[in-house]
């Protein structure tokens, strides 16, 4: 007698980009590689005057023409792309790393602990964060750290709220409850049990936080409260160069758009995020 085998069935993972989703992507890709490679890639030293003409139009010497001083505003915002990707990048790791661990730590725990931290994450977050943001920097300073923590501090309660509304509701499930009749720790459910199941909405998370800290950092250095001189984000170099309007000059323009590039491809890219996830027989 001839047994048939039984098919056996395989989970394959299919994860296909949208036309808009890939070119999104290419766009964060250039300027994670600019920012990376900053020093090799400006063809002037960021600081020097290399026009003797202020707001200077674009030329084959100066492809976006030169600022206020007669600078060269290409080798400034390749080299303001490093700060403006560095500082949101840290800000919104702190941001997010805390902002998660503790919402599953206090959704798994609840209690007092909970109580408490909802509570004060709830009471930062009826701060505004651009005027919390004034606060902060014109007491404690312009300096890098400072402005990492201070952007951080301000977008964790938000992500702490996020996580913990989706772990609240993973830690109601079976298979948390029979972890925990098997004895296992608060840092084995956080870790093993609730994470993977609450990770793709965390990350789109993440790059909406991205996205809103580049904005507020901007915002900042237009008010002179961001990166100081000689450093220079992309809305310092907005701030530094805002007369350039009434010169009809790139100077103020191409920062802006390398800003809205940014901005826009990260929301783009969240929202056209793989989902495709398919069974197949082998």
């Amino acid at each position: 007698m001839t047994q048939t085998a039984t098919p056996t069935t395989a989970r394959r993972f299919d994860y296909t980009f949208s036309p808009v989703g890939m070119v999104a992507l290419a766009v964060i890709l250039f300027w994670a590689i600019v920012a990376a490679f900053a020093p090799h890639l400006v063809p002037y030293p960021p600081g020097k005057i290399v026009d003797t003409d202020y707001f200077g139009p674009i030329s084959s010497k100066l492809w976006l023409g030169s600022d206020y001083l007669g600078r060269d505003m290409l080798s400034r915002i390749i080299m303001g792309a490093r700060y403006t990707l560095g500082v949101a990048l840290a800000g919104v790791l702190i941001a997010s790393t805390c902002g998660v661990v503790l919402g599953m730590a206090a959704a798994v725990l609840g209690g007092w602990f909970d109580t408490i931290l909802s509570r004060f994450m709830d009471a930062m977050l009826s701060i505004p964060s651009k005027l919390f943001g004034l606060v902060v920097v014109a007491a404690v300073g312009s300096s890098l750290p400072a402005l990492i923590l201070t952007l951080a501090f301000i977008y964790a309660p938000g992500s702490f709220r996020f996580a913990r509304s989706l772990a609240v509701n993973v830690n109601t499930m079976d298979f948390i409850a029979m972890a925990r009749i098997r004895g296992e720790s608060t840092l084995y459910l956080v870790g093993a049990e609730i994470l993977p199941n609450i990770i793709r909405p965390v990350l789109a998370d993440f790059g909406l936080r991205f996205v809103f800290i580049v904005l507020l950092l901007s915002g900042l250095s237009f008010l002179g409260l961001g990166v100081q001189p000689p450093l220079a984000d992309w809305g310092a170099l907005v701030h530094e160069n805002i007369q350039s309007l009434s010169y009809a000059s790139a100077a103020v323009i191409a920062p802006s758009l390398a800003i809205a590039s940014l901005t826009i491809s990260v929301n783009l890219l969240i929202d056209n995020l793989p989902r495709a996830i398919r069974d197949r027989s082998a």
